[in-house]
């Protein structure tokens, strides 16, 4: 299955979107790939499905504050279906007759013939920087409580001579002369629908809406530097192997004063020498003696957090698997804990001597512990043997 695209990436916004700005771009996408527009073409009836999918979970601002830390799987988790489950194209097609303040429908395309006439100014474009990605790796006990850590890397900063400006020091920056600082240029296309309006980058500026006279011999004219900074990021409990998280703004600054990129975080588990994952569960092997597994004890294991002690019942049979509740790991989403699974093996030794051979040859010849499965036990191997029938 192919990965899912950024939501941001798809409504063509950035991630600190306004909620009017997320609803104007998905009205715009909405109308680009309507059903209507677009009769049977798969691939606009998907981005039309995608455009909605994205603004269902950036609309929210539950969903949307899961997403930016998580990415995907913060929103694809428990209480909340999976972002976008269960939509098919008539809620869509609700919800976006609730954007055009409609009554759960289109009431027909070309009703809203008149929109591609509508302006908008979007204003100058602002630069964004790059993102940085490293990987942390954490022990199960890290992943159990979270944990704050501290990490170097090299990133671009802004620029101290010219304070991210990019221009000499008393050198000006004057307006585009081809947008008039606005940073984009409009065109007029006439359609069957009517006039259509778009928007595009200025070539002259870049979409700054500004032309620097003088370039900042430091930075040469783009506002920033490389430099070595130390960061400090709190990893919640409950992360997985290959889970990455985002850190808003902690990535390399933006050129000419422009936003911080992001700082992903990969997460890389370290195997633990006791206990395995899976899931939120964690499992242990541990062994019996012989005759503990015959008589009965009580048991003392490691946990994450300490240890803990559990009873073995009077004649466990080998393999046995107990559950200790809420002794596993946190869910990431905050929805409880997970458990510890320990399965419990009879020890049984190699070589013995002869005295413990005597005892073993004794209890051979004693009927009680000559085997006499139940019927339980033998409904199960009933079953068993149906299974491969």
């Amino acid at each position: 299955m192919a990965a899912k695209r950024d939501y941001y990436e798809i409504l063509g916004v950035s991630k600190t979107a306004t909620d009017e700005e997320l609803k104007k771009s998905y009205r715009k996408l909405a109308l680009k790939f309507h059903p209507d527009r677009n009769p049977n073409d798969k691939d606009a009836e998907e981005k039309f499905k995608e455009a909605a999918e994205a603004y269902e979970v950036l609309s929210n601002k539950e969903k949307r504050a899961k997403y930016d830390q998580f990415g995907h799987a913060g929103v694809d988790g428990p209480g909340f279906g999976g972002a976008g489950a269960g939509m098919n194209m008539d809620d869509i097609f609700s919800m976006f007759g609730d954007i055009f303040g409609g009554r759960g429908g289109f009431g027909g395309f070309s009703g809203f013939g008149g929109f591609g006439s509508e302006r908008t100014r979007a204003g100058a474009r602002v630069n964004k920087g790059s993102s940085l990605r490293i990987k942390i790796k954490l022990t199960l006990e890290d992943i159990e409580k979270g944990i704050e850590k501290k990490i170097k890397v090299n990133k671009y900063v802004t620029c101290n001579e010219c304070h991210g400006s990019g221009a000499k020091k008393g050198s000006e920056t004057t307006k585009c002369s081809t947008c008039h600082g606005a940073g984009y240029v409009t065109q007029v296309q006439r359609t069957i629908l009517g006039n259509m309006q778009t928007q595009t980058t200025c070539p002259t500026c870049q979409g700054e809406g500004k032309i620097i006279k003088d370039k900042c011999t430091v930075c040469h004219g783009d506002g920033i530097v490389k430099s070595e900074e130390v960061l400090t990021i709190n990893i919640p409990a409950g992360v997985a192997d290959g889970m990455q998280i985002s850190f808003p703004g902690l990535g390399n600054a933006g050129v000419r004063n422009g936003v911080n990129g992001d700082l992903i975080v990969s997460i890389e588990e370290i195997p633990h020498e006791n206990f395995e994952r899976d899931g939120n569960n964690i499992c242990l092997q541990t062994y019996v003696t012989v005759s503990e597994a015959i008589l009965g004890t009580t048991l003392e294991v490691p946990t994450l957090g300490g240890q803990a002690k559990f009873k073995i019942e009077q004649g466990m049979t080998s393999g046995k698997v107990y559950r200790l509740r809420g002794k596993g790991l946190p869910d990431v989403n905050g929805y409880g804990k997970g458990d510890m699974l320990v399965r419990v093996d009879v020890w049984i030794p190699k070589s013995y001597s002869k005295e413990e051979k005597k005892i073993l040859e004794d209890l051979q010849k004693s009927e009680n512990f000559k085997p006499k499965p139940s019927a339980k036990e033998k409904s199960f191997f009933e079953k068993m043997k149906n299974m491969f029938n």
